[in-house]
């Protein structure tokens, strides 16, 4: 069989099919709100995405705003996140964080990128992910999951998950940024995983390139 040209719209749909009975290890329950947004991604860094769905919760529940960032002492801070990767750099990054905040932006998260990207410990994955996440907003979240498997496809050829979303920026139908990452990182952590994938029986199969495959399962 001859192989399908690959469309970045039909694979998203194929996709958006195949994830539906798949549960996010982090509740949504947060995700309009651009301050639990943040500070779930400044948790989530070098950490698992189910160890940071049971960190959240608790933390959640004792920090919910600004305010209560500068309320609280750093080592009871540090000991809410662990046992997230850097726990005590986290705590204080975000205690370094929370006056930057009251001064500048009223202690609201802002939702320009470039705000966001002044914050210290918050690159552009972080920022794009509260901009869509918590405000709704246009934005193109490129994680590794994203950054992989944009490259596998063959949409973009890229080195580094900065300049992905870059490229996917000047690429992409702005109707798919929001839903590129929630997708995408659900087929790389189910599905279209770093090494030895599963494309044998994946339905895009036909039409994906597989660029840099070198086995499969």
């Amino acid at each position: 069989m001859a192989q399908q040209t690959f469309s970045i719209g039909r694979a998203l749909t194929i996709i958006e099919q195949e994830m539906q009975k798949v549960e996010l290890p982090v509740s949504e329950n947060f995700m309009k709100d651009p301050f639990r947004v943040w500070l779930s991604c400044i948790v989530s860094l070098r950490t698992r995405d189910t160890q940071t769905a049971k960190i959240v919760g608790p933390l959640f529940e004792r920090v919910s705003s600004v305010e209560d960032i500068l309320a609280i002492d750093e080592e009871e801070l540090a000991k809410l996140i662990y046992p997230a990767g850097f726990y005590r750099q986290k705590a204080k990054q975000v205690k370094k964080t929370a006056p930057i905040l009251m001064e500048r932006f009223d202690g609201k998260i802002p939702s320009e990128i470039d705000d966001l990207l002044t914050l210290p410990g918050t690159g552009r994955k972080t920022a794009n992910l509260v901009r869509t996440l918590g405000f709704g907003l246009p934005g193109i979240c490129v994680d590794i999951h994203v950054h992989r498997i944009s490259n596998r496809f063959g949409y973009v050829k890229t080195k580094t998950p900065d300049q992905t979303e870059f490229a996917l920026r000047k690429k992409l139908p702005k109707r798919y940024w929001m839903d590129i990452n929630r997708l995408l990182v659900m087929w790389g952590q189910n599905r279209c995983f770093p090494l030895r994938p599963r494309c044998s029986d994946c339905p895009l199969f036909s039409q994906c390139p597989r660029v840099g495959v070198q086995q499969h399962r």
